[in-house]
């Protein structure tokens, strides 16, 4: 399926590893130019590599910044529109803070967890979809975590974090509907990355937990992400979509 992707112009956040990097791939694969986002350099060439390795003609830039710092967001964006000339895609993604509980979490832990989760991609929102408005075609797509429709009781400050962001994008979605912007999130699972495999010993233990037998595959979900940002799902905007293998529980 052509996606209609060719020419469009997208920044993907938290890019250099993981789903970023992979939803990167999957806009450059679709002809979309891409700047990848991250706050090394030296991460960010590595991830440039890969995407080149695997689309030889996409066009793709890179940009080091620390989206939780709203100088750097409106510097990202700046560089975007010298490099590209203009954002039609915006992929807001970013770390999860600190796990904890309410009993181990510091008062002083939210509001970074706040910046990071949340008021960066209001930051990067903020700068964005006007532009987006004004010509009539945009997308937004943020990757935020299960744990938002099923928290999870050791990751409070995500938990916190990106439930706010939802609420906000859900609110930003319906005032942008009618100017042909779609505003969705991603809930990921649990993917086969570096940072997955950091954390757990027994992998097979992993996948026998979810019900699909298997773990996430992030090709996959940049091909998701990828398809959010289309034209066939125009009608889409609004949604917070499970990618999880049907490990979670609840209605909603």
């Amino acid at each position: 399926m052509d996606l209609g992707l060719t020419g469009r112009r997208a920044i993907v956040t938290g890019a250099s590893s993981g789903l970023g990097r992979s939803t990167a791939l999957a806009l450059a694969g679709e002809g979309a130019q891409v700047m990848i986002v991250s706050r090394s350099h030296e991460r960010l060439n590595a991830a440039m590599a890969v995407i080149k390795s695997s689309v030889p003609d996409a066009v793709v830039h890179a940009h080091a910044a620390d989206v939780a710092e709203h100088d750097a967001v409106a510097a990202m964006v700046d560089a975007a529109n010298d490099a590209m000339g203009g954002v039609d895609i915006l992929i807001a993604n970013a770390g999860g803070p600190p796990p904890g509980g309410f009993a181990t979490t510091p008062l002083e832990a939210y509001l970074p967890a706040l910046q990071l989760n949340l008021v960066s991609t209001v930051a990067m929102c903020n700068a964005v979809v006007p532009a987006m408005r004004s010509r009539g075609w945009g997308r937004v797509v943020a990757i935020t975590s299960i744990t938002v429709r099923e928290p999870n009781p050791n990751l409070i400050l995500s938990n916190t974090a990106r439930a706010g962001l939802t609420g906000f994008l859900r609110t930003l979605a319906r005032e942008v509907a009618w100017d042909g912007v779609t505003v969705n999130s991603l809930q990921p699972g649990l993917h086969r990355t570096a940072r997955l495999e950091a954390l757990y010993d027994d992998l097979e233990a992993v996948e026998s937990s979810i019900p699909t037998g298997v773990i996430g595959d992030p090709d996959d979900f940049g091909r998701l992400a990828a398809l959010l940002c289309s034209d066939t799902a125009k009608f889409v905007t609004g949604a917070a979509i499970p990618v999880d293998g049907g490990a979670s529980h609840g209605l909603q």
